[in-house]
Protein backbone atom coordinates (compact mmCIF):
# COMPACT_ATOMS: atom_id res chain seq x y z
CA UNK A 1 0.00 0.00 0.00
CA UNK A 2 1.47 3.35 -1.09
CA UNK A 3 0.73 5.87 1.67
CA UNK A 4 0.90 9.64 1.34
CA UNK A 5 1.62 11.54 4.56
CA UNK A 6 0.45 15.17 4.49
CA UNK A 7 1.99 17.49 7.11
CA UNK A 8 1.03 21.16 7.37
CA UNK A 9 3.23 22.96 9.87
CA UNK A 10 6.07 25.41 9.22
CA UNK A 11 7.91 24.04 12.27
CA UNK A 12 10.24 21.30 11.08
CA UNK A 13 11.11 20.22 14.64
CA UNK A 14 7.73 20.49 16.35
CA UNK A 15 5.02 18.08 17.45
CA UNK A 16 3.43 17.90 14.00
CA UNK A 17 6.74 16.88 12.43
CA UNK A 18 7.20 14.21 15.11
CA UNK A 19 3.73 12.83 14.34
CA UNK A 20 4.53 12.72 10.62
CA UNK A 21 7.79 10.87 11.31
CA UNK A 22 6.02 8.32 13.54
CA UNK A 23 3.55 7.82 10.71
CA UNK A 24 6.38 7.22 8.25
CA UNK A 25 8.06 4.69 10.55
CA UNK A 26 4.76 2.84 11.02
CA UNK A 27 4.21 2.66 7.27
CA UNK A 28 7.73 1.32 6.73
CA UNK A 29 7.31 -1.22 9.53
CA UNK A 30 4.05 -2.22 7.85
CA UNK A 31 6.18 -3.05 4.78
CA UNK A 32 4.72 -0.27 2.64
CA UNK A 33 6.26 2.70 0.81
CA UNK A 34 5.73 6.12 2.39
CA UNK A 35 5.82 9.58 0.85
CA UNK A 36 5.90 12.54 3.24
CA UNK A 37 5.23 16.10 2.08
CA UNK A 38 4.69 19.41 3.86
CA UNK A 39 1.98 21.65 2.40
CA UNK A 40 3.87 24.73 3.56
CA UNK A 41 6.55 24.01 0.96
CA UNK A 42 4.15 24.20 -2.02
CA UNK A 43 2.86 27.76 -1.72
CA UNK A 44 -0.81 26.75 -1.83
CA UNK A 45 -3.12 29.74 -2.27
CA UNK A 46 -6.61 29.85 -0.83
CA UNK A 47 -9.58 29.17 -3.11
CA UNK A 48 -10.39 32.17 -5.35
CA UNK A 49 -14.10 31.21 -5.65
CA UNK A 50 -13.90 31.77 -9.41
CA UNK A 51 -16.56 33.36 -11.61
CA UNK A 52 -19.96 33.13 -9.90
CA UNK A 53 -18.76 30.71 -7.24
CA UNK A 54 -17.42 27.83 -9.31
CA UNK A 55 -14.59 27.53 -11.80
CA UNK A 56 -13.28 24.46 -13.66
CA UNK A 57 -13.33 22.58 -10.33
CA UNK A 58 -17.05 21.88 -10.84
CA UNK A 59 -17.08 20.51 -14.39
CA UNK A 60 -13.45 19.59 -15.03
CA UNK A 61 -12.41 18.75 -11.44
CA UNK A 62 -9.25 20.80 -11.60
CA UNK A 63 -8.19 24.14 -10.15
CA UNK A 64 -7.11 26.95 -12.44
CA UNK A 65 -4.80 28.59 -9.90
CA UNK A 66 -1.16 28.08 -10.82
CA UNK A 67 0.71 26.79 -7.77
CA UNK A 68 1.60 23.42 -6.29
CA UNK A 69 -2.00 22.21 -5.96
CA UNK A 70 -2.18 20.17 -9.18
CA UNK A 71 1.02 18.32 -8.29
CA UNK A 72 -0.33 17.29 -4.89
CA UNK A 73 -3.73 16.37 -6.37
CA UNK A 74 -1.91 13.92 -8.62
CA UNK A 75 -0.11 12.48 -5.58
CA UNK A 76 -3.53 11.86 -4.01
CA UNK A 77 -4.65 10.00 -7.13
CA UNK A 78 -1.57 7.75 -7.07
CA UNK A 79 -1.65 6.99 -3.34
CA UNK A 80 -3.54 4.03 -1.86
CA UNK A 81 -3.84 5.42 1.65
CA UNK A 82 -3.30 8.68 3.54
CA UNK A 83 -2.21 10.27 6.78
CA UNK A 84 -3.27 13.88 7.42
CA UNK A 85 -1.30 15.65 10.14
CA UNK A 86 -2.01 19.23 11.17
CA UNK A 87 -1.14 21.51 14.05
CA UNK A 88 -4.14 22.93 15.89
CA UNK A 89 -4.74 26.66 15.66
CA UNK A 90 -7.83 28.07 17.40
CA UNK A 91 -9.35 24.58 17.50
CA UNK A 92 -8.98 24.17 13.73
CA UNK A 93 -6.51 22.73 11.20
CA UNK A 94 -3.70 24.98 10.04
CA UNK A 95 -4.22 27.65 7.39
CA UNK A 96 -2.10 25.69 4.91
CA UNK A 97 -4.20 22.58 5.55
CA UNK A 98 -7.48 24.45 5.05
CA UNK A 99 -6.26 26.22 1.90
CA UNK A 100 -5.33 22.94 0.24
CA UNK A 101 -8.29 20.83 1.33
CA UNK A 102 -10.84 23.54 0.50
CA UNK A 103 -9.66 23.32 -3.09
CA UNK A 104 -9.28 19.53 -3.13
CA UNK A 105 -12.84 19.16 -1.86
CA UNK A 106 -14.18 21.34 -4.69
CA UNK A 107 -12.32 19.28 -7.30
CA UNK A 108 -12.92 15.77 -5.96
CA UNK A 109 -16.24 15.75 -4.10
CA UNK A 110 -18.04 17.19 -7.15
CA UNK A 111 -17.40 14.04 -9.19
CA UNK A 112 -20.45 11.88 -9.86
CA UNK A 113 -21.67 8.93 -11.90
CA UNK A 114 -18.80 6.86 -13.29
CA UNK A 115 -16.33 9.42 -11.96
CA UNK A 116 -15.22 8.91 -8.39
CA UNK A 117 -13.16 10.94 -5.99
CA UNK A 118 -9.47 10.04 -6.13
CA UNK A 119 -9.84 9.27 -2.42
CA UNK A 120 -12.89 7.04 -2.76
CA UNK A 121 -12.80 4.18 -0.23
CA UNK A 122 -9.10 4.70 0.42
CA UNK A 123 -8.07 4.51 4.11
CA UNK A 124 -7.06 7.64 5.99
CA UNK A 125 -5.77 8.39 9.49
CA UNK A 126 -6.20 11.94 10.79
CA UNK A 127 -3.90 13.43 13.45
CA UNK A 128 -4.38 16.75 15.25
CA UNK A 129 -1.26 17.96 17.08
CA UNK A 130 -2.05 20.56 19.74
CA UNK A 131 1.46 21.58 20.70
CA UNK A 132 0.70 24.79 22.59
CA UNK A 133 -2.06 24.78 25.18
CA UNK A 134 -3.16 21.31 24.17
CA UNK A 135 -6.69 22.54 23.61
CA UNK A 136 -8.80 22.18 20.48
CA UNK A 137 -7.55 18.82 19.19
CA UNK A 138 -10.98 17.21 19.33
CA UNK A 139 -12.77 20.06 17.54
CA UNK A 140 -10.01 20.04 14.93
CA UNK A 141 -10.50 16.33 14.34
CA UNK A 142 -14.25 16.88 13.95
CA UNK A 143 -13.54 19.19 10.99
CA UNK A 144 -11.13 16.65 9.53
CA UNK A 145 -13.78 13.96 9.87
CA UNK A 146 -16.20 16.01 7.76
CA UNK A 147 -13.53 16.33 5.07
CA UNK A 148 -12.95 12.56 5.07
CA UNK A 149 -16.67 11.97 4.54
CA UNK A 150 -17.04 14.65 1.86
CA UNK A 151 -14.07 13.29 -0.09
CA UNK A 152 -15.36 9.72 0.07
CA UNK A 153 -12.36 8.28 1.91
CA UNK A 154 -12.55 5.50 4.50
CA UNK A 155 -11.70 6.65 8.04
CA UNK A 156 -9.40 4.39 10.05
CA UNK A 157 -8.62 6.51 13.12
CA UNK A 158 -8.67 10.07 14.51
CA UNK A 159 -5.77 10.69 16.89
CA UNK A 160 -5.39 13.77 19.13
CA UNK A 161 -1.86 14.52 20.36
CA UNK A 162 -0.66 17.05 22.94
CA UNK A 163 2.71 17.68 24.53
CA UNK A 164 1.53 15.77 27.61
CA UNK A 165 0.38 12.75 25.60
CA UNK A 166 3.21 12.95 23.09
CA UNK A 167 5.23 9.94 24.24
CA UNK A 168 2.47 7.35 24.14
CA UNK A 169 0.50 8.89 21.27
CA UNK A 170 3.52 8.72 18.99
CA UNK A 171 3.51 4.98 19.65
CA UNK A 172 -0.23 4.93 18.94
CA UNK A 173 0.36 6.62 15.58
CA UNK A 174 3.11 4.17 14.69
CA UNK A 175 0.97 1.15 15.59
CA UNK A 176 -2.08 2.55 13.78
CA UNK A 177 -0.08 2.82 10.56
CA UNK A 178 1.39 -0.65 10.94
CA UNK A 179 -2.17 -1.93 11.30
CA UNK A 180 -3.45 0.03 8.31
CA UNK A 181 -0.64 -1.19 6.06
CA UNK A 182 -0.60 -4.83 7.16
CA UNK A 183 -3.16 -7.04 5.41
CA UNK A 184 -5.14 -9.40 7.65
CA UNK A 185 -3.77 -12.95 7.79
CA UNK A 186 -5.29 -15.40 5.35
CA UNK A 187 -6.58 -18.59 6.96
CA UNK A 188 -6.05 -21.61 4.74
CA UNK A 189 -7.94 -24.91 4.77
CA UNK A 190 -10.52 -23.71 7.24
CA UNK A 191 -14.13 -24.12 6.23
CA UNK A 192 -16.76 -21.68 7.50
CA UNK A 193 -19.02 -22.91 10.29
CA UNK A 194 -21.95 -23.35 7.91
CA UNK A 195 -19.89 -25.65 5.68
CA UNK A 196 -18.65 -27.67 8.64
CA UNK A 197 -22.22 -28.22 9.77
CA UNK A 198 -23.22 -29.46 6.32
CA UNK A 199 -20.44 -32.06 6.42
CA UNK A 200 -21.87 -33.71 9.57
CA UNK A 201 -23.58 -37.02 8.68
CA UNK A 202 -27.36 -36.60 8.92
CA UNK A 203 -29.27 -38.22 11.75
CA UNK A 204 -26.29 -38.60 14.07
CA UNK A 205 -25.99 -36.41 17.11
CA UNK A 206 -22.79 -35.91 19.05
CA UNK A 207 -24.17 -38.10 21.82
CA UNK A 208 -24.89 -40.99 19.44
CA UNK A 209 -21.39 -40.73 17.97
CA UNK A 210 -19.86 -40.92 21.42
CA UNK A 211 -21.90 -44.01 22.23
CA UNK A 212 -20.45 -45.93 19.26
CA UNK A 213 -16.99 -45.69 20.76
CA UNK A 214 -17.88 -46.57 24.34
CA UNK A 215 -17.78 -50.33 23.75
CA UNK A 216 -20.03 -53.00 25.30
CA UNK A 217 -21.34 -52.46 28.82
CA UNK A 218 -19.24 -53.88 31.57
CA UNK A 219 -20.65 -56.70 33.72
Amino acid sequence: MKVLVIASSPNADGLTAACAESSRLGIVDGRSPARVINLNEFGIERCAVCDNGWGPCLAEHRCKLKDGFAQIQEMFAQAEGYVWVTPVYFGEPSEAFKAFFDRLRRCESTKSGSQKSALSEKPVICIAAAGGSGNGAVTCLAQMERLVKQLGARPIDFIPVTQKSREYQLETIHDALVGMCTPPPVKHNELPLSARKRRRPPGRSRRSRRSTHEGPPRG
